[in-house]
């Protein structure tokens, strides 16, 4: 029995039993959350919709790669984060058919990040990179237009060609919660600082990051290994679409309306649940209300009257499953 009370490693996922014993009233919260989040109907593209294919965490691996208008890399390209390995990825990315290409840096890809530069041996450090057609986003902006046809043309002539054009604005950041040597692994933080604040533009359509967002595909349970503070500048930004990776196990992608329910799921998960787990923590319970309350408020207003309100898709992209060391989670494709 003690080998199912271990607590989990850090980026493994822990077991249900595990959970049960430790944060039963966060399970039943988690989950009571999902599924009202699930039940309800995903935003709807724009006219025309832009494909954008999400990868993430590839660790120096290729994989095959489905088509769309836009390809983005939401960092760990390499393992080493050397300068040969980073430009072999880069190489193969910049192969691929995709128009328009932008990638970010994780904390594997050392040789980005000034700080832990010096880490690396004179070889891996010497030379520079050339990124070719990708858009490399460090702390930066960048406007895209999208040509394409409209899906139901009103007229004959719109068949022939591109009809209308949309410009869409991206943002990258590499910066994540400390987990591991602050002089190796690149662009870190130590958990709990505030590295986000008013740093993310009002404008952006689509946001880049290497750390998810706290409780949103990131093991939430028991105690989560995303940002609280980007998920506050998530919250203040809303962009349509955010894309992360770093955690291999929370690969998935789930919509995140920004309404009482998130609200009152997010604050229970911040509980501290003390000697009780939870049982006793009446103010825990009380979220748990407010979620099926203004969950089913959400769900009858979409499902009755077609209201939707403010959301962000949240996609973790890693395509590295767990610590296989394979490339084993699906590609993740979305439409705006």
């Amino acid at each position: 029995m003690v080998l199912f009370v271990q607590p989990p490693e850090s980026f493994e996922p822990p077991s249900i039993l595990y959970l049960l014993l430790t944060c039963p009233v966060k399970l039943l919260l988690h989950h009571a959350y999902h599924l009202l989040v699930y039940l309800r109907t995903a935003p709807t593209p724009l006219d025309p919709p832009v494909r954008i294919v999400c990868i993430s965490d590839t660790h120096t691996m290729k994989s095959d790669i489905p088509p769309g208008d836009i390809l983005i890399h939401a960092g760990d390209l390499t393992n080493s984060g050397s300068i040969p390995t980073i430009q072999k990825q880069i190489d193969w990315l910049a192969s691929l058919p995709h128009k328009h290409k932008i990638a970010i840096a994780g904390n594997h890809d050392t040789y980005l990040d000034p700080r832990t530069r010096s880490s690396l041996s004179e070889p891996d450090r010497s030379g520079h990179l050339d990124w070719k057609n990708i858009c490399y986003l460090q702390h930066h902006s960048i406007t895209l237009t999208i040509a394409s046809k409209l899906s139901t043309p009103t007229s004959t002539s719109q068949l022939l060609g591109p009809t209308r054009t949309r410009q869409i604005r991206f943002y990258g950041a590499p910066q994540i919660p400390a987990c591991g040597p602050m002089s190796v692994f690149a662009f870190q933080y130590e958990r709990g600082l505030d590295a986000w604040s008013d740093t993310i533009p009002n404008d952006t359509t689509v946001l880049i990051t290497h750390t998810p967002p706290k409780n949103h595909l990131d093991l939430s349970l028991p105690s989560g290994l995303g940002c609280e503070h980007l998920l506050a500048e998530v919250k203040r930004v809303k962009p349509t679409l955010h894309i992360f990776g770093h955690v291999h196990w929370g690969a998935g992608n789930e919509i995140c309306w920004w309404d009482g329910c998130q609200e009152a799921y997010e604050r229970g998960m911040e509980r501290e649940q003390g000697w009780s787990r939870g049982l006793l923590d009446w103010r825990l319970w009380r979220e748990i209300v407010r979620v099926v309350v203004y969950g089913m408020k959400g769900l009858v207003w979409d499902k009755v009257w077609g209201g939707q309100g403010r959301s962000t898709r949240m996609v973790n992209a890693s395509l590295m499953k767990g610590s296989t060391a394979k490339l084993d989670n699906p590609v993740q494709v979305v439409e705006i």
